[in-house]
């Protein structure tokens, strides 16, 4: 790990992630063929504070290849995914023809440039899912691009891993990194979350930030949206730390001090 300065983020991260998306559909992590029967993707969480979406449109940024996208078009929802790796869009949009969801549109583009790449479209929910505000610099443009996405009396939702959970050490139990970290942080580690070996032409090096949830909630204020919950979660998906114990996701056991794990928020555009 080494943190400099990142002006080739952006070209670095997409490299990284085009080489994923094969390893991606091919793992039992993401179980393509499980989906494809129905299994559902999204957490309970996000569909109790989402709510009803049939008949609403809806937009996926940072969609990868469209697997909770696709989930909220089964929900009724009309849906547009948004990624800026193409073999992610490809994917996604067989995906969809795989399982009959043909109104189901995917876009190749970056977060910053979706106003454009949409045509100005705008969209009755916006929603981001786990793992995606840490591959942007500047939650401020995001914010105010999201604001701009949005159609008057839309919202976003956002499902984030927490900004304190991202300081630990893989002990799970000591503070390691700064939680008020602006610079990037260069990453050159081969490989991928999920299962299944990664090709060894991907490039390694990828860029992430530390976003706090003062910097989040502060930025879609300042667009112009209005919070209308912000709740933190004192669990997670997936075995971040080996002190946690699977119990309705992964918690730390009984009698440990608990901290935050994953975050979601509802911000609204007036109508």
């Amino acid at each position: 790990m080494k943190k400099i300065p990142t002006p080739d983020w952006l070209a670095a991260n997409r490299a990284n992630w085009d080489g994923r998306v094969p390893v991606h559909v091919a793992s039992d992590f993401y179980d393509v063929a499980g989906f494809v029967e129905g299994k559902e993707s999204l957490r309970s969480f996000e569909l109790a504070e989402v709510g009803e979406v049939r008949g609403k449109s809806l937009l996926h940024l940072q969609c990868h290849f469209g697997q909770d996208t696709l989930s909220w078009a089964r929900r009724g929802a009309t849906v547009t995914g948004l990624d800026f790796s193409r073999p992610a869009v490809e994917a996604a949009t067989d995906l969809a023809e795989r399982i009959g969801m043909d109104s189901a549109r995917f876009v190749v583009s970056d977060v910053y440039d979706a106003v454009a790449a949409l045509d100005g479209r705008s969209f009755d929910i916006v929603y981001t899912g786990l793992g995606a505000l840490c591959w942007l610099p500047d939650i401020d443009r995001w914010a105010r691009t999201v604001e701009t996405l949005l159609a008057p009396g839309g919202f976003l939702y956002l499902a984030e891993f927490h900004p304190f959970g991202d300081t630990l050490a893989e002990d799970g139990r000591t503070v390691e990194y700064d939680y008020f970290q602006a610079e990037g942080t260069v990453w050159n580690e081969a490989g991928t979350y999920t299962d299944g070996e990664m090709a060894a032409t991907t490039p390694a090096r990828t860029v992430e930030w530390q976003h706090g949830i003062g910097e989040v909630v502060s930025a879609l204020v300042a667009a112009g949206l209005r919070i209308e919950f912000l709740h933190e979660h004192d669990f997670t998906v997936f075995a971040r730390f080996p002190v946690l114990e699977q119990d309705r996701g992964y918690r730390f056991p009984a009698g440990q001090p608990r901290v935050p794990l994953m975050y979601s928020l509802r911000a609204g555009k007036p109508a």
